[in-house]
């Protein structure tokens, strides 16, 4: 799988991609809203060098168009007739409209899979990320777990 856009390339991890991953992934200020951090390289290779199950859950890494550089990643689960959906910048790129453009581009592909709703779930502090998912026409759609669930239709 590869998807472009502008500026941004998602695909499924490389081996070369890991550290670069793990540069923010391990950076627990940046990373206090989220989880999949602070694993060892090998952990990290084993769970995102394998094929792509969007069933159990697929991480897939976005790259700057222009030079291949990690800026972020994308997470993906189906369920049902729906498809979960995590994302995380590296903090270089934060603020600068990436995720924005790379789900943007994940939607038109889900769409083109026949999936209508995206859901995404965020912590209630994590003020940027619900804003960013208001921008792109999310609607809450109540709590589950101390976490605030915000649904999409395609």
């Amino acid at each position: 799988m590869k998807l472009e856009s502008r500026r941004c390339t998602i695909r499924e991890f490389k081996r070369q991609d890991i550290d670069a991953f793990m540069e923010y992934r391990n950076n627990d200020s940046w990373m206090k809203y989220q989880g999949f951090k602070n694993l060892t390289k090998k952990q990290y290779e084993e769970a995102l060098l394998k094929d792509l199950d969007f069933k159990e859950g697929a991480q897939l890494v976005i790259t700057h168009t222009r030079d291949a550089v990690v800026i972020g990643d994308i997470y993906l689960k189906a369920e049902d007739d729906s498809v979960w959906i995590g994302y995380t910048i590296h903090p270089t790129y934060a603020r600068q409209g990436y995720v924005k453009e790379a789900l943007t581009t994940i939607f038109w592909w889900l769409k083109n899979q026949g999936i209508h709703k995206v859901k995404a779930s965020v912590l209630k502090e994590n003020v940027n990320s619900i804003a960013l998912l208001k921008k792109l026409g999310f609607l809450f759609s109540g709590i589950e777990e101390d976490e605030e669930i915000y649904l999409k239709t395609l």
